[in-house]
């Protein structure tokens, strides 16, 4: 379970804060994704999250610890698929080679590249590489998965496998929390937040944040992205 209360974090130098009191709680095995405009604190919230920020005020309990599945995904290229998910349970987790090498080929198996174990990433589709990058994220064991923007660097053609993807590592178990303006993939999810300015405004189910919006902000959103 992810469960955030009163985050704020406050750039120095800058008009206002990029966070400004943002509370959620998220549960287990939930998928959400936060939509908001540029400079509406989403990749801070992210950030804020995983570690690599520093936030001002407030607390976050997650029940363990963060992976990052970067939008440009970032794989080794000398490296195999295989390979690519081993690295940092040997280097990082210190575990024998057999073993990080079992949960690897378990998790690219349940994410459908069992048979890929050997590719190069240069070899691979972009939809293949970043499921090499969730296997890889995922073999850290982390409490919560994030994403950043999973759609962006990919064809229309293959946003549909994304979201099965996503689907896939829910089935999983794991908690998954992704910061998009995709709103297909929003549509997919258990729960969709919505920043503005540093605030959650709206928060809900699809269907409700979607489909009948209740705060201007998010009905402003909706009306960008469609256009």
């Amino acid at each position: 379970m992810i469960r955030v209360e009163g985050l704020r974090k406050h750039f120095p130098g800058a008009p206002a804060p990029a966070l400004d009191g943002v509370s959620f709680t998220l549960e287990t095995g939930q998928l959400a994704a936060i939509l908001g405009p540029s400079g509406s604190g989403k990749s801070t919230l992210l950030r804020c999250i995983v570690g690599l920020e520093r936030p001002d005020a407030g607390t976050l309990h997650l029940g363990g610890q963060a992976g990052l599945v970067f939008q440009s995904f970032e794989l080794f290229p000398h490296l195999t698929a295989l390979a690519n998910c081993t690295l940092a349970q040997r280097l990082v987790a210190r575990r024998p080679r057999a073993e990080a090498e079992a949960r690897a080929r378990s998790l690219l198996e349940s994410l459908g590249l069992g048979h890929q174990l050997d590719a190069w990433p240069e070899t691979l589709s972009g939809g293949q590489r970043q499921r090499v990058a969730i296997a890889r994220a995922l073999a850290m064991e982390p409490a919560v998965l994030l994403y950043d923007e999973p759609t962006s660097a990919l064809d229309p053609s293959l946003r549909r496998e994304v979201i099965e993807t996503l689907r896939r590592v829910g089935g999983l178990g794991m908690t998954q929390l992704v910061v998009t303006h995709d709103v297909r993939l929003a549509r997919a999810s258990h729960q969709v937040l919505v920043l503005d300015q540093g605030r959650l405004v709206e928060q809900g189910p699809p269907a409700q944040v979607l489909d009948a919006p209740r705060h201007e902000a998010t009905r402003r959103l909706l009306v960008q992205e469609d256009g």
